[in-house]
């Protein structure tokens, strides 16, 4: 049989241990807090920020001229070439005038025969009017010599206003710039037989341009004269800034639109007439607060910004949605949630999580 100590003695141990171990799990160190992410905050302030629209302008010449010929004929030469610049006058092409020239011969012929005409009764009518207030000749025949010089007179007036004609006449055969301009895309060729009907080719007088404008019928109320008008290439360039000085009265029936036109002062180089480019109507401006775009995330359709918000005396990281207007060069304007002065983290965006402790950089 064994003894009481042997018993305990194994119990006395284990006692011993757990006792230890106790003492051992008081002694553990707390947990560390987790690492705040160092990060660039920026505080909102409200710009200028302006309300616009964005259509499609088409440039146009207030001298743009398409030329077409005023008789029909067969082409015998062409002067010029597409893109040529060339002077008021300036001869272009020229049809073949041999019919003309024909009926202008024809005419003076027949002038010179009512001159021959008129020559005679001219005479004759001075020898009767001298028979006749000498008494010798009766008044019958010096009235009827009278009303002969009255008819070959017409006559003669007549057919040397038709020779005229025809020599003016003459002249269409011959197609000459009406300014100083740039010759566009010529589509007939030597040989060629146009009437009045066919185009012949177009001169640009590339100057006094205008911006022609259709905005829908919807924001026709807020038209204006006077408004702003940014034009801008395909890459958002701002080739001019003018402003709106014609709204036409009514609407056009073909695009449910109002037109609006802008004076365009840009030489040549930058833009041509019907020339498409980038209109924006500036409606008005007004104070906005402004994010750089690599601020704001987007998850499921929504756009978000992170704020750095203190809570206990540490910055954390709070996500606040945000609703978008136009791109300001690289910055957002906030039309809804954000506040003057609010922290916006513009770094690390994709690490941070919502209520993750942040620690702002200095200077931001």
């Amino acid at each position: 049989m064994k003894s009481v100590s042997a018993i305990f003695q194994p119990v006395s141990a284990a006692l011993i241990s757990v006792i230890v171990l106790a003492g051992c799990k008081q002694a553990a160190p707390p947990a560390p807090s987790a690492q705040a992410l160092p990060v660039q905050t920026l505080a909102v302030s409200l710009s200028p920020v302006a309300q616009a629209s964005e259509y499609v302008a088409t440039i146009k010449s207030r001298r743009s001229a398409t030329l077409q010929p005023q008789v029909n004929g067969r082409l015998t030469g062409i002067g010029a070439k597409s893109g040529d610049r060339v002077k008021s006058g300036q001869i272009l092409m020229t049809i073949d005038p041999l019919y003309q020239q024909s009926a202008v011969n024809a005419q003076q012929a027949t002038v010179q025969q009512k001159k021959a005409v008129l020559d005679y009764n001219t005479g004759e009518f001075a020898r009767q009017k001298k028979l006749f207030e000498a008494g010798i000749t009766s008044r019958d025949v010096f009235e009827q010599a009278q009303q002969a010089y009255a008819n070959a007179k017409a006559d003669y007036d007549s057919s040397t206003a038709t020779g005229q004609s025809q020599v003016e006449q003459l002249a269409y055969y011959t197609i000459r710039a009406p300014y100083d301009g740039v010759v566009g895309d010529i589509p007939v060729h030597v040989g060629d037989y146009v009437s009045p009907t066919t185009v012949l080719t177009t001169v640009d007088e590339n100057k006094d341009l205008e911006a022609y404008i259709y905005v829908p019928t919807e924001r026709s109320t807020e038209l204006k004269q006077g408004l702003e008008v940014d034009l801008t290439d395909t890459n958002g360039n701002v080739l001019e800034k003018t402003n709106i000085d014609f709204l036409s009265p009514q609407v056009d029936s073909t695009v449910q639109g109002v037109l609006v036109k802008a004076p365009v002062r840009s030489g040549s180089e930058l833009l041509r007439n019907a020339q498409l480019v980038r209109a924006r109507i500036i409606w008005k401006t007004q104070p906005m607060a402004t994010v750089p775009m690599l601020a704001v995330i987007r998850l499921g359709g929504q756009s978000f910004v992170y704020l750095a918000k203190q809570e206990s005396g540490h910055y954390v990281a709070t996500q606040v949605p945000v609703s978008l207007g136009d791109t300001v060069g690289n910055n957002y304007a906030v039309t809804a949630g954000l506040n003057e002065g609010d922290k916006v983290i513009t770094s690390g965006t994709q690490l941070l999580v919502n209520g993750m402790p942040v620690s702002p950089l200095p200077g931001s």
